[in-house]
């Protein structure tokens, strides 16, 4: 990743290319051949910059299997910061004009600013046209009650990162880093850390985001809805980077006929549509796999009917909500590593190896990453689980401000401040 100013170049021929392109296609008959070759050219950069060497790479491996060696150029250049999203944000754009769902916007200062909105350019979430243009075509008074909103939703955010995210992920770091030498069990806590870390981590993200974008008077679409305590993998999709599946479900899964066609057919969707989140995810196969075993787990799912759960029954959704987890949790090492080699070694090693000797760095750091993980867990689970009307005491003012100084504190004497970039920026 890098910051060079003349990435944002990329960003620039991504806004103009879409934008011009949705006021020639209001003016055009025959759009089949245009749409095709607006949205080869828009994402082209993104084709380029992320999945070049990695099909660079796989054409050299499949010609050495045949005894032919070649050696193809490759690119050293760092992923422009956020490419995946502003490019799919102006991609939406575009779609949404094609399919005649809004109309093509005529300021372009506007729809620079759609395309580039800071708070959420780096790692979403990625809004519709029709959500947040409107908004910037309306003057934005202050408001002490949509800012003090937006101020807990950054401190939140903050504290899961900083407090919780980037603590477990020097756990995370050492043991997935150096694996051979942990026991399974180790090897299996890591797992669950990152499980935890990667939600912080992009959750806290979106929570800031959407926070600022709140206290400067703008409302972005939440990204999670406590993802963890889904009871099927189709309900976990629904709650994980709501943003992203909203997209793939509006443009990849309904376009190729969605669920209103065969059975087969329905699945061939689904698996399309999960390759390509595994493909927007990272140019390597670890992230092709991890897709392709979502979609399989949702296909899965569609045919015993199983993907949604019926959450009278307090222990089948207790036991539905572990399974999934341990699903989910299985799937991020897949994510986590860099080769499917390591992916698997690590999990053959969680099944195999029955040594029972945990490693810690210090007692210090369990009781952190303890409290931490209790401090998210009680926060998910009430919210969850907890009537409305009982979640008000939270909001009394006392206990408020109490919270609030309470997380302040904790992050700026305990949390891991020089931990580097968002998971998520990476994509």
């Amino acid at each position: 990743m890098n910051y060079k100013p003349a990435y944002a170049l990329i960003l620039f021929s991504v806004t103009a290319i879409t934008y011009c392109g949705a006021l020639y296609l209001q003016h055009k008959e025959k759009k089949k051949l245009l749409i095709f070759i607006l949205t080869l050219a828009s994402i082209l950069p993104l084709l380029i910059f992320k999945y070049y060497n990695f099909l660079n790479d796989t054409i050299i491996n499949i010609l050495s299997l045949y005894g032919m060696h070649a050696n193809l150029p490759g690119l050293n250049w760092a992923i422009p910061v956020g490419i995946s999203f502003f490019t799919f944000q102006a991609l939406g754009y575009l779609f949404d004009v094609y399919f005649g769902k809004i109309k093509p916007e005529k300021c372009f200062t506007d729809y620079m600013l759609f395309c580039s909105f800071f708070p959420q350019i780096a790692s979403g979430p990625i809004s519709k046209a029709s959500e947040l243009l409107p908004q910037i075509k309306e003057t934005h008074p202050f408001s002490y009650t949509q800012a003090k909103k937006g101020l807990w939703l950054l401190l939140w955010g903050m504290f899961i990162k900083l407090f919780i995210a980037d603590r477990l992920g020097l756990y995370v770091d050492v043991v997935f880093g150096h694996f051979t030498y942990y026991s399974g069990l180790t090897c299996f806590i890591a797992s669950i850390f990152y499980t935890i870390q990667i939600y912080c981590d992009f959750c806290g993200y979106s929570l800031m985001a959407v926070g600022i974008g709140k206290t400067l008077g703008y409302d972005l679409i939440e990204n999670f809805n406590r993802p963890y305590f889904a009871a099927s993998i189709t309900e976990f999709w629904k709650r994980w980077h709501i943003s992203l599946t909203r997209w793939l479900t509006s443009y990849i899964y309904i376009p190729l006929g969605g669920n209103r066609c065969s059975k087969l057919r329905c699945y061939f969707n689904i698996m399309i549509t999960f390759l390509v989140s595994g493909l927007w995810h990272g140019a390597n196969w670890t992230f092709i796999i991890w897709g392709i075993f979502h979609g399989i787990i949702q296909i899965i799912e569609k045919y015993f009917g199983i993907q949604k759960a019926n959450r009278n029954n307090s222990l089948t959704t207790i036991f539905r909500i572990l399974v999934t987890f341990i699903i989910v949790n299985f799937a991020w090492i897949f994510f986590r590593m860099p080769t499917l080699e390591d992916a698997i070694s690590i999990i053959h090693r969680i099944f195999t190896n029955h040594e029972t000797s945990l490693y810690y760095a210090s007692l210090g750091d369990l009781l952190l990453y303890i409290i931490g993980i209790s401090i998210l867990f009680m926060k998910e689970f009430h919210e969850e689980f907890t009537s409305p009307k009982y979640l008000g005491i939270f909001n009394q003012r006392y206990i408020k401000w109490g919270i609030c100084i309470f997380l302040f504190g904790a992050m700026l004497c305990e949390g891991v401040l020089d931990s580097g970039n968002f998971i998520y920026v990476s994509f």
